[in-house]
């Protein structure tokens, strides 16, 4: 590889606006962007980026949006996202991404705690959604929908259409031609520029006040341990309001001169990755469980011949990747193929971050020879701030700080485990309009993680769990219930586990399938069913779940091992306050709502009754009645003790 590349002067170009118009200025004809619509590319060059940016952000001056004032977006990963957040930037206001799954509550929640005065909405259904809620919102004057289709039966003056709002700015710019240049120099860096929200684990998300400056800062010493270049070709797939997509989406695009390629939906994801061929991707894990997981389900499919050379290569890959080299012979009958089918042939980088991702799932894509490296950091310090570099990694590690970052492990016990504490270029200015949650969790110029780790003999940070996830069992054994969910995911039939256990006598999981895998295994063995609820009840799938416990449980110690699950009779999801929209799981609200079902583990019984009422996105709702069985996976006899 050859040496780093010049990025820009981030002392000078401090804001997001800035690097634009440097970029446009220099290189107007090169392509920043690529959106796929109605399975066509259509390229956006820096030039016209900077042509729209400036035609948003003249609109939303004339609109009445000021310096210091909040715009929200909310919709899907489109070109038209970024744009609006640059173009807030430029104005001086702050920018609030929103989850586009998010309920209407919790819109209304951000909305009013931000005091948002307008909103980029992509399409009528982020519309709608908005004017349920408008009311409810005193600060809300403009709704900017980007996709017309739709909105011309509306009748509400709050309502505007993107590209009305361009032609005021066009108009504007016609009118005062040197009025966005006087805009965009007069940010700093020192402006906050993005509120972010936080995983809001155990509570309400909170908002990360970035600085424009610190944040382009650490994003530039990301790019040192792990440098792109110009041309470079991203897929965002990831929610724009996570930091870690504003990391790569937006501040390294800026910085680095990188290709944002933006997908037609999420059902084209695989193959819009093959036909793009992306040299560096950011993935949660759950996506690369998912991956994973389809490879496998795909071998299930394939004749006996095919699954004894996948079996054979992957063993050769693993094998090799134990003794620190690759196998020529397993890229050669296996994996050369398996990374041109998932679009990973031109891969230099591939990073997974946000949860743990578990050590068998790293080995698998490690074996293939995609550069998969793990990641960690928090919003509240701009994201990442630790990464494996290329030449060593560690599964069981989360790598070494960047140049920028310095951490430190507070009141480590005898095995120097404590609390992670860290700090970066980047860290944030405060939780916006909450004081007492700054003071709690940034002191002294460094943020404390509520995350219990410890550095190990090669200096990488290894993070074992929240620290108040950390669990004991009634005899005294200590566990992680992360750990062990991320051992269970590998399984391809397994998309979430909820591991109990704390001041219990042993620990047990509640399970939810991966319904697509197990669907198409049962439809092979001939298995009828109607629905998730249904087919998480069939006999057979319990013995297939069964079976993939106990294969966990022969690698794990004695005392950590499940003695008892059940399958739930839904998916867990963020809708229903279950997980975060990063899909973290909220164990506060899973001992709350499956408390019957966690007393029926406890009790020794054998099934637990349901009757509740699930409802769906569309509103709609359905009644669940059934008898969860409980599957004793250890005999009462043998469960597991603590250590003398």
């Amino acid at each position: 590889m050859s040496a780093l590349p010049q990025y820009p002067d981030v002392r000078r170009y401090d804001t997001l606006p800035k690097l634009l118009a440097h970029n446009a200025e220099h290189w107007p004809r090169e392509v920043a962007m690529r959106e796929k619509d109605f399975g066509i590319w259509n390229e956006f060059t820096w030039e016209d980026c900077a042509a729209r940016v400036r035609e948003i952000a003249l609109g939303l001056h004339a609109l009445g949006l000021r310096r210091g004032q909040v715009v929200g977006i909310i919709g899907d990963n489109r070109p038209q996202w970024v744009w609006s957040e640059v173009a807030a930037h430029a104005v001086g206001a702050l920018s609030l991404g929103i989850y586009q799954d998010s309920m209407n509550e919790e819109v209304a929640y951000l909305l009013n705690y931000a005091e948002t005065h307008v909103v980029v909405a992509e399409d009528e259904e982020q519309a709608d959604k908005l004017l349920e809620i408008a009311d409810d919102c005193p600060g809300l004057r403009h709704i900017v929908y980007c996709d017309p289709r739709g909105m011309r039966k509306y009748d509400d003056p709050r309502l505007i259409g993107l590209e009305q709002v361009c032609a005021r700015g066009a108009q504007l710019h016609a009118e005062q031609p040197g009025l966005y240049a006087e805009l965009v120099a007069a940010g700093s860096g020192e402006d906050v520029a993005i509120l972010c929200t936080t995983s809001g684990t155990t509570s309400a998300p909170k908002l990360s006040m970035m600085q424009g400056g610190p944040f382009i800062e650490h994003c530039t010493a990301y790019l040192r341990a792990d440098p792109k270049r110009p041309g470079d070709r991203y897929v965002s797939v990831l929610p724009l309001p996570w930091v870690m997509e504003q990391v790569y989406a937006v501040a390294q695009w800026l910085i680095a001169r990188c290709t944002v390629n933006f997908v037609e939906s999420a059902e084209t994801l695989m193959a819009d990755l093959r036909e793009i061929g992306p040299t560096f991707v950011l993935l949660a894990p759950r996506v690369w469980e998912s991956i994973a997981a389809d490879v496998r389900s795909r071998m299930m499919d394939a004749d006996r011949f095919k699954r004894a050379l996948f079996d054979y290569g992957m063993k050769l890959g693993r094998a090799a990747l134990a003794e620190g080299r690759r196998s020529p012979l397993a890229d050669l009958i296996l994996f050369r193929a398996l990374r041109d089918r998932l679009g990973f042939t031109y891969l230099r980088s591939a990073a997974t971050g946000g949860a743990a991702l578990g050590p068998d799932t790293f080995k698998f894509f490690l074996a293939m020879g995609v550069p998969l490296r793990q990641l960690y950091g928090q919003t509240e310090l701009a994201g990442a701030y630790t990464v494996h570099r290329a030449d060593d990694v560690d599964f069981d590690s989360v790598g070494v700080p960047f140049d920028d970052a310095q951490l430190r492990i507070e009141a480590p016990d005898a095995n120097g485990v404590g609390e992670i504490v860290a700090r970066n270029a980047g860290m944030f200015l405060g939780y916006y309009r909450n004081a007492e949650a700054t003071a709690k969790d940034k002191r002294d110029g460094w943020m404390y993680t509520g995350d219990a780790g410890y550095i190990n003999a090669r200096g990488h940070l290894v993070v074992i769990d929240r620290i108040k996830d950390i669990a004991t069992t009634a005899d005294g054994a200590r566990f992680s219930p992360q750990y062990i969910e991320n051992k269970l995911k590998f399984s391809p039939y397994i998309a979430e586990a909820v591991i109990l256990g704390d001041k219990r006598p042993y620990l047990s999981a509640i399970v939810c399938i991966r319904y697509g895998i197990v669907a198409k295994w049962a439809e092979a063995q001939g298995i009828a069913f109607t629905n998730y609820t249904n087919l998480a009840s069939q006999p057979q799938v319990y013995r297939l779940l069964e079976a993939e416990l106990k294969a966990v449980n022969a690698h794990l110690p004695e005392a950590q091992r499940i003695r008892r699950f059940v399958l739930l009779y839904k998916e867990l999801d963020p809708d229903d306050g279950e997980l975060t929209r990063t899909r973290k799981v909220r164990r506060g609200v899973i001992a709350e709502k499956y408390a019957d079902i966690i007393k029926g583990i406890y009790g020794d019984a054998a099934s637990v009754a349901v009757d509740t009422v699930i409802t769906f996105q569309d509103g709609s709702r359905s009644r669940i009645r059934a008898d969860l069985r409980i599957v004793d996976l250890l005999p009462p006899a043998h469960a597991p003790r603590a250590a003398a």
